[in-house]
């Protein structure tokens, strides 16, 4: 039984409640597959997955769905393959697309997911994804900037309100305000300062792993409420 060790770790009616969620996971990178890979091996029952880019060979280095034999394809059908390899039960709903402000309710509206969460590079699309959110009240937790840095033990769990040496954070700190906005908005942000700030983002796979696996960690204790 695949969840055996689950099971006896947190019981199984929390397996149970586990089970019946679904979570919509926008982006697909080095957090965003970490995150959705650790969910669908905790029991998650239905994902919703969305990236609008294909594999490139510079993604193996960090991101768990590249490998040599998927650079060129797409994120979404990658992953559908890989969760399917996992757990053939779990429902995968896929979207091929660029989310935005056009899109976003729509989406929301056919998949109402328990969970959100926001993995994307597009500062406009988390902005969007965050009111929406709010709008709709669904819960979402969004991660911030992951890229320039090394160190997965300065990676936190907080409102942004609270985040501090992270630059894409600031950008949404300063929107956040500017727009009013009182509700948390949870994020995954390291006080890391950067190691360096070129225009080319570097990165290796410890801080993004980790923060998808944060992001995991997160939904699954509030579903169950530990």
């Amino acid at each position: 039984y695949m969840f055996d060790r689950i099971e006896r770790l947190i019981g199984k009616e929390n397996l149970t409640l586990i089970e019946n969620k679904s979570v919509l996971i926008v982006g697909l990178g080095g957090v965003g597959g970490s995150a959705i890979l650790s969910l669908v091996r905790s029991g998650i029952g239905k994902v919703i997955i969305i990236d609008f880019d294909s594999v490139d060979i510079s993604n193996i280095n960090r991101q768990l769905i590249a490998f040599n034999d998927s650079v060129g394809r797409k994120k979404t059908d990658v992953c559908e393959e890989i969760i399917k390899n996992i757990n053939s039960e779990c429902e995968v709903v896929k979207y091929d697309v660029f989310l935005d402000k056009d899109n976003i309710i729509k989406i929301l509206d056919d998949n109402n997911p328990d969970y959100v969460i926001d993995a994307c590079d597009s500062v406009k699309t988390k902005q969007a994804l965050i009111k929406a959110c709010l709008y709709k009240k669904i819960k979402i937790i969004s991660c911030m900037g992951t890229g320039n840095k090394l160190n997965p033990l300065d990676l936190e769990i907080t409102d942004i309100r609270k985040t501090v040496n992270d630059p894409l954070a600031r950008v949404m700190r300063k929107w956040v305000k500017d727009n009013r906005i009182n509700d948390k908005i949870m994020v995954v942000s390291s006080k890391e300062n950067p190691l360096k700030k070129d225009r080319v983002i570097a990165s290796m796979c410890f801080v993004p792993n980790t923060a998808g696996m944060l992001i995991a960690n997160y939904i699954i204790k509030d579903v169950i409420k530990i």
